[in-house]
């Protein structure tokens, strides 16, 4: 391990050049807007404000799971939130998310209108506004998809935050960050692979939001699609998440729900805007002029 020469300061300031990376432009020790900026509003009640990074594909699934099983309520329009650019510190969009975070939903049906943030509370919010749907009504398998969904919120910061930043993005790779988040991010691929040795999906027999909220994420990685990080992390070793990871990218809604929002990768697989059904039609063909 190398030497580190490094002693913290007494009092902690913000040196914006020091350790550049490409988050650097916003990343920020203060909350609030830094400009004026309206959100724009489609058609229907259902208004997403996000980016196709895992913790927006959580919702854009649910929101067309949910079209997939006939909820028309569930139209809606997402609307791209370019993090890197900082569409995040708008005012609009502060105003619905304090925190300057990815997703974001207002719903208009309702009188005042309906902020929520966070991509699990927006799985609940819109699980419970449709009825229940992809929660379990017996009070103890709901409890078992609850603790999932909850052990993922307070997961993914290991995976993202740490690991894949340490991994991926810092400018200076420190072999104990990596060491430590990479095994804990193993730890969590195995937890995971032992449950889904005895059960189809996370939390019992049924597809549930748990799944919904693990699979962008754990789903991606053992596929390799994250960090490119797949060889590093064997991820082949977890044969139980592989299963399950891939019958649950074989779901209609799940193919489309990935493809909202994402402006990266193969044009087919990006649908920048989502307002109607139709949108997926013009996936990765270039615009009319």
């Amino acid at each position: 391990m190398t030497e580190n020469t490094y002693v913290p300061p007494k009092v902690w300031t913000w040196n914006q050049d020091k350790n550049a990376n490409r988050f650097s432009n916003i990343n920020r020790p203060i909350a609030g807007p830094t400009q004026e900026k309206e959100l724009p509003v489609g058609k229907h009640p259902l208004q997403l404000y996000s980016l196709g990074t895992p913790n927006g594909v959580k919702v854009t699934v649910m929101l067309e799971e949910l079209l997939e099983a006939g909820h028309s309520g569930a139209e809606y329009d997402a609307w791209l939130i370019n993090i890197g650019t900082g569409d995040q510190f708008g005012s609009g969009f502060v105003s619905i998310n304090p925190n300057s975070k990815i997703p974001a939903l207002l719903d208009r049906s309702t009188d005042p209108h309906t902020r929520v943030f966070e991509s699990g509370a927006i799985l609940l919010y819109l699980a419970e506004k449709f009825g229940g749907a992809f929660v379990p009504k017996d009070l103890s398998k709901r409890a078992e998809c609850y603790s999932w969904l909850m052990w993922q919120m307070g997961s993914a910061p290991y995976l993202g935050g740490g690991f894949g930043h340490f991994y991926a993005y810092a400018p200076v790779k420190i072999e104990y960050a990596i060491d430590r988040f990479a095994m804990e991010v193993k730890r969590q691929l195995d937890v995971l692979d032992r449950r889904l040795a005895e059960s189809r999906f996370i939390a019992g027999d049924d597809y549930t939001i748990a799944d919904m909220a693990i699979w962008p994420w754990y789903g991606a990685l053992a596929k390799g699609l994250l960090y490119e990080s797949a060889e590093f992390l064997s991820v082949h070793e977890y044969k139980h998440v592989n299963r399950w990871t891939d019958e649950v990218g074989q779901r209609p809604a799940v193919k489309r729900g990935r493809m909202v929002n994402r402006t990266w990768g193969d044009p087919a697989s990006q649908l920048p805007e989502r307002h109607d059904a139709g949108d997926f039609e013009k996936a990765g063909k270039p615009a009319a002029e």
